[in-house]
């Protein structure tokens, strides 16, 4: 259900601008809010938010339709550098069967194993597998590779000029699978990489193969029920003899933005609390500072004193640094998780007690189900969660590629 009022913060991540900047619209009239008569809080009526696109696609979204979405077909997918699981978790919500994922990390394919033992997990580098035997059997083709420099000794960009990438790697599985579709994730700055030319290379690789690539789109995981800023580039291609009867479109947002509160307590994403977990702690006087900063704080909300005892030479830099004793707020999505939740320049501190996230907050917030256990050591664990793709985002992309591989089903060439 579409709620009727949206708090400031909300808004902001609706419309993808900063509280600031909603406040300098609210003072030159461009967006005025109202004011909350419980709190006193800036608040905004939905009608307010009509003029701006992102709020209209969010308020006429086809969530519920495309949330019925089932395979014509079992549809068969590889995956390729898996991770924890978080893509192809999504993915086998949303209809698909995991053949074959590999990963490099013994801790990353431990997890996949004993979570799904009958994944066909193959733990190795990526470029000692042949993937010939599955030529023509796989109907989705996916991965996150990671964004290596790209070399431009050649002048075309083209297959053998992104040779000793990762990336080479996973072009290489598409020219050997002839897979139906494609899809590729990777972090946002990789569309302005090297002033773009890795994502032109790419591009041209993609063609090269005989692909056809639907043009590149960030998506933010608020949007599709994940309680964090979180953004994902998501290239998806199809091959040329497909392309000219199907078309492809991207998930519709979810009605309303995920919470903190929506992640670690029982409600719409989770039948229970979070549950206890292993955890990282501050040292004890990182723990006296952090105590002083308010939910939804950072640094700047310290005393003098305390800014420069904490930021030391950062002090005085510029910037501003919002990641650096950063305390979450409840009733605002947590932002992007990252490989630790205690690092200084990513601080991600609990909403009320002065600790870093536990390993299953982390989990909750990626949207992992909570019977989907980590293995090894809880720094791989916490790398595991925060390098993942969250669960939610890739059901909802999943759900998309189920109505276009449905559609290639249902015409005549196939």
């Amino acid at each position: 259900m579409i709620p009727d009022f949206y708090t400031i913060a909300q808004v902001a991540d609706i419309l993808s601008v900063s509280k600031e900047t909603l406040r300098r619209w609210d003072k030159n009239g461009t967006l005025i809010s109202e004011r909350c008569s419980d709190n006193n809080y800036r608040i905004y009526h939905r009608s307010q938010l009509e003029h701006f696109e992102q709020a209209r696609l969010l308020f006429n979204s086809k969530w519920d339709e495309e949330i019925k979405v089932r395979p014509l077909r079992n549809f068969k997918l590889l995956e390729l550098f898996a991770g924890g699981g978080g893509l192809a978790l999504g993915m086998e919500k949303a209809g698909f069967e995991s053949v074959f994922l590999n990963e490099l990390d013994k801790h990353a394919c431990n997890t996949l194993r004993e979570n799904r033992p009958n994944w066909n997990v193959v733990e190795g580098d990526i470029s000692d597998i042949c993937f010939k035997e599955y030529e023509n059997q796989i109907d989705i083709l996916t991965g996150g590779f990671p964004c290596q420099a790209f070399s431009y000794a050649g002048k075309k960009l083209g297959f053998e000029d992104t040779r000793g990438t990762l990336f080479f790697e996973f072009a290489r599985a598409v020219k050997e699978i002839k897979p139906k579709v494609i899809v590729a994730e990777n972090v946002k700055g990789l569309l302005n990489h090297n002033d773009g030319e890795t994502i032109s290379a790419i591009k041209n690789v993609i063609d090269e193969l005989g692909y056809d690539l639907i043009e590149p789109r960030v998506l933010k995981a608020v949007f599709y029920q994940v309680p964090q800023k979180r953004e994902r580039l998501f290239l998806i291609a199809t091959r040329r003899d497909l392309t000219p009867n199907v078309s492809f479109d991207w998930p519709s947002p979810y009605s309303r933005i995920m919470t903190m509160r929506d992640a670690l307590k029982k409600g719409l994403l989770f039948e229970s609390d979070v549950p206890d977990s292993i955890g990282q702690l501050y040292p004890k006087r990182k723990a006296e500072i952090l105590s002083q900063v308010p939910q939804g704080g950072y640094w700047r909300n310290l005393t003098d004193d305390l800014q420069r005892e904490y930021m030391k030479k950062s002090y005085f830099l510029g910037g501003g640094k919002t990641g650096m004793a950063r305390r979450l707020a409840w009733d605002e999505p947590s932002l992007t998780l990252t490989c630790s939740p205690a690092q200084k320049q990513t601080e991600r501190c609990h909403p009320e007690e002065t600790r870093p996230l536990t390993v299953r907050e982390y989990a909750r917030i990626q949207t992992f189900p909570d019977e989907w256990l980590f293995s090894g050591p809880i720094t791989s664990q916490y790398k595991q969660i925060g390098n993942a793709v969250p669960v939610n985002l890739s059901y909802a992309i999943g759900r998309s590629l189920i109505s276009l591989l449905n559609e290639i089903e249902s015409t005549d060439f196939n």
